[in-house]
């Protein structure tokens, strides 16, 4: 019997209401990211180590006395027919727009109404899987077809390399000029990129197959041609060899990826994903990440984005050295007044403490008189105004700075739309409004 769980993340969870899911939480509670990549499970960004906002020992499932505590994650993550669907905490208890917006602004996800994908769950987790190919499908591309040396078998007249006399014997008695022989080739159609090219036949039969694969329609072309051996019937032999051999090579971590994603895709099943009932399964979203690259959609034409992922970007705090590297998120391109952003996918309430001093940081370094919390508000708040203040406790005279000050700027997210046009129609006008408080900056 299918069991499918939905919670919100960065909640907590009585351990009894996930007791009718206990094989699956067996198995991910207190479990890292780390280990979870390491037994099937996919993370977005790709590579958590890389990313300092997700760390690879952060937990999807952490236990505390009688409570889980979930993650700043969304996404799925299964056992067999057993599903932990996590949610965005922004997003309304009836659906899960929010994320999916998301996606689509960041991953360029397609419209999930324009394509008529099936509106339940089940099908919907199995449609984040198949949506993410093309992104993955163009990373791994920018670094150039994956290579490697393959064993290969011949019939022909044009012998090239060793004879296989048994095999001559078998296939060429009598004799009619053809030489059985086999040869090691450093070659592009090897068993990564044919399942890739698997994938790519596989989506090219379902409904919106065609819409999505023309974002990527230069790297598809690619493929083909470079897989001349492709034969359908093959399709379980190829999943099984990749299988059996991941990319290990750090260089072509881009391409382990790609790998895994095209086995989620291509094992997936009405009542299950994997090879064994056993087996965990799923595909996590990092909230913070997706927030802040939204966010830099928005509003790149205010500022400038470091990347602490790609090392674009680094700020110094000191002269000389390579001490005290920093990335802050946003700061203003504005030179005669630059002004600091920091992306925050949290509540309003809930930014304080280090958030304000990270920032405040950030201000000092830059000389910057303002600074911004970027964040998603779905109570429908107004932005607060912090200003910094001077003076000291011990002496009595704390007033209010009249120039410095952070300011808690909100996102509306619409939680009452009827549909997703209508959430989309309204993130759009509320999108407007978000943007108009750094016209100044430019």
């Amino acid at each position: 019997m299918q069991m499918i769980i939905r919670r919100k993340d960065n909640s907590r969870i009585p351990k009894s209401v996930l007791a009718g899911i206990a094989a699956l939480t067996d198995k991910i509670a207190d479990k890292s990211f780390e280990q979870l990549e390491s037994e099937g499970v996919m993370v977005f960004p790709a590579r958590v180590r890389d990313y300092t906002d997700i760390t690879s020992e952060q937990m999807i499932l952490q236990s505390a006395n009688d409570e889980y505590v979930l993650g700043n994650v969304m996404g799925f993550v299964g056992c067999g027919t057993d599903r932990l669907v996590i949610e965005s905490r922004f997003d309304s208890e009836s659906n899960d727009y929010f994320l999916l917006y998301l996606l689509g602004k960041v991953l360029n996800f397609p419209n999930i109404v324009d394509l008529q994908t099936d509106a339940d769950s089940e099908n919907q987790l199995f449609n984040w899987l198949v949506f993410l190919f093309p992104y993955y499908l163009q990373k791994a591309a920018r670094k150039g077809f994956f290579k490697t040396y393959i064993h290969r078998e011949y019939n022909d007249a044009n012998i090239k390399a060793t004879i296989d006399v048994a095999r001559h014997i078998r296939q060429n008695t009598p004799f009619v000029g053809k030489i059985a022989y086999s040869q090691r080739e450093y070659s592009a159609d090897n068993n990564i990129i044919e399942l890739v090219r698997h994938t790519i036949e596989f989506i090219k039969k379902k409904p919106y197959g065609h819409n999505l694969l023309v974002k990527v329609k230069d790297e598809v072309d690619l493929v083909v041609d470079a897989t001349p051996r492709y034969r359908q019937c093959d399709r379980q032999k190829i999943v099984s060899q990749n299988k059996q051999h991941p990319i290990r090579h750090a260089y072509y971590h881009e391409y382990r990826a790609l790998q895994r994603l095209c086995i989620l895709i291509l094992q997936y099943q009405k009542h299950q994903i994997g090879s064994g009932m056993r087996q965990i399964y799923g595909i996590l979203f990092d909230g913070a990440w997706l927030w802040e690259e939204y966010v830099n959609t928005l509003i790149k034409d205010y500022f400038v984005h470091p990347s602490n992922k790609s090392g674009v970007g680094a700020q110094h705090l000191f002269n000389g050295n390579s001490k005290g590297l920093i990335y802050p998120d946003f700061i203003g391109k504005a030179p005669h007044s630059h002004v600091i952003a920091d992306a925050k996918y949290k509540p309003i309430d809930n930014i304080g403490n280090r958030d304000y001093l990270q920032v405040l940081a950030y201000m000092f370094r830059f000389d910057a008189n303002r600074g911004y919390y970027l964040y998603p508000e779905k109570n429908g708040l107004n932005d607060e105004i912090l200003w910094l203040n001077k003076g000291c406790t011990y002496e009595r005279n704390v007033t209010p700075r009249d120039d410095i000050c952070v300011i808690k700027h909100g996102l509306k997210i619409p939680l009452n739309a009827d549909c997703y046009e209508d959430f989309v129609a309204i993130m759009q006008v509320n999108e407007i409004e978000f943007i108009k408080s750094f016209s100044m900056l430019i």
